[in-house]
């Protein structure tokens, strides 16, 4: 069997960025749910965990799609609640990611306000909401907030 790698990713809701990444060639699970890291960002936050075979999905193309689908320019009054982040499981991890998002800046008008963050606890969300697009694809909430990401994801050809 191939390698995988994992990364927490969190930005807005995590119905929205479990759907984008559900979507993504070579991503094989996502867990969604809440992921706490260490102080001062100990609190949890909503998030993914993304597995994926590092051979069809590389962690570049992971975070542009990350950075592209929230508000990863912006620190709104709901940053607790959904912070940018990456999470990292691994020092080496760290390293590529800080890389990798001086790279993605350039992208970007406005400074990232996308943290990198030590992976410390994940609490999975309670299973009546996970896989929540796959489960209510016509719910107000799926083509408002959902639909436009994965249209995004589309164009973005990733």
């Amino acid at each position: 069997m191939s390698k995988t790698n994992k990364i927490g990713l969190g930005g807005g809701c995590h119905w929205c960025t479990e759907a984008v990444f559900q979507s993504v060639e070579g991503v094989l699970k996502v867990e969604q749910g809440y992921i706490a890291s260490n102080a001062p960002a100990d609190t949890f936050s909503e998030a993914v965990i993304v597995h994926y075979l590092p051979k069809r999905a590389n962690l570049e193309r992971l975070l542009e799609v990350h950075l592209h689908t929230h508000n990863s320019t912006s620190n709104h009054s709901f940053r607790e609640k959904y912070r940018s982040a990456v999470y990292f499981f691994s020092a080496e991890d760290e390293v590529e990611i800080r890389k990798i998002l001086e790279k993605l800046q350039q992208q970007f008008e406005k400074p990232l306000v996308t943290q990198v963050l030590e992976f410390n606890e994940f609490k999975a969300s309670r299973e009546s909401i996970q896989n929540y697009y796959k489960k209510n694809p016509d719910a107000p909430f799926c083509k408002r907030y959902i639909e436009p990401k994965l249209e995004k994801l589309k164009k973005m050809d990733l």
